[in-house]
């Protein structure tokens, strides 16, 4: 089964009838909509959409994916998703290479010594952090080890994997939905990564939690909100941060960190600010 068929397979699983207005008759073998009724809901005949869903047709056309979109109560994100697993050619597969970050960005953020700043890649890696961002966010890691790509630290696979950091969220559940998400989001944009397909092999065998979500197949693309964190060092506290991503570079990405001024939080963040800056030494370039 392709992506797209797996997409379409989970959404229609979690419709049921009483859900777009239909009555169900009789016992369900399988959870959901039956593929007949969600054909009939988008206005496609039942071969033809058993055919998406088996990955034996391609190239449907924008109507069709509209209709399903539609059939299905998909939201803006999980739209959006669709259309790229149907328009994302096969390719043959690939070892990319690392993923770098510009001088200029890094010597960016160093310049931002208030504000927590981590450059993520293409899979969530680590490419750069500023000294507050990384003692925000994994101070337990080497502050060094974003720039030698075998040691760089992983966003999700920490998330999922390693304990101080799952210790690090108050709402870890809402964290890994998030985390999930985005990464649904990336590999539906890369199919051909062989690293990204790696790390999703390796988070499914290691982590049963991982592996429940991923079968979900949530979507979203999470550029903003709120992190409710167990700081090590200063407690509880309550970030916001903002995802901005290069228009040169789509794959990677900015997250800054914030706090509401005169709180608690903030108070907190000026505790680690003070400490980063008497503690921690300059970054450089490997």
């Amino acid at each position: 089964m392709t992506d797209l068929g797996e997409f379409l397979r989970v959404r229609r699983a979690a419709l049921q009838p009483a859900d777009v207005g239909l009555r169900g008759y009789g016992a369900r073998r399988v959870p959901g909509l039956r593929r007949e009724e969600r054909a009939m809901l988008a206005g496609v005949s039942a071969t033809y959409y058993a055919r998406l869903e088996q990955g034996l047709s391609a190239n449907a056309s924008e109507a069709v994916l509209d209709a399903l979109a539609r059939a299905l109560e998909l939201d803006a994100d999980e739209r959006a998703h669709l259309l790229t697993l149907a328009r994302t050619p096969a390719r043959r597969r690939s070892r990319p290479r690392p993923d770098t970050i510009r001088s200029g960005m890094l010597r960016l953020i160093e310049s931002m010594p208030d504000t927590p700043a981590v450059v993520l890649g293409r899979r969530s890696e680590v490419l750069g952090w500023n000294a507050l961002g990384h003692r925000l966010v994994a101070g337990h890691l080497p502050f060094a080890s974003p720039h030698r790509p075998a040691e760089r630290p992983n966003m999700t696979r920490l998330l999922f994997l390693d304990a101080h950091t799952r210790e690090l969220y108050q709402r870890w559940d809402d964290e890994a939905q998030r985390a999930v998400s985005s990464l649904r989001v990336l590999a539906g944009r890369s199919p051909d990564d062989d690293e990204l397909t790696q790390l999703v092999g390796e988070l499914t065998v290691q982590s049963p939690e991982f592996a429940r979500l991923w079968a979900r197949h949530p979507v979203a693309v999470c550029v903003s909100g709120t992190k409710q964190l167990r700081h090590p060092e200063d407690g509880d506290l309550a970030v916001a941060f903002e995802v901005l991503t290069p228009p040169d570079d789509p794959g990677s990405r900015v997250l800054f960190y914030s706090a509401e001024p005169a709180t608690p939080s903030a108070a907190a963040l000026d505790l680690l600010r003070c400490g980063s800056v008497a503690g921690l030494p300059a970054q450089t370039l490997a």
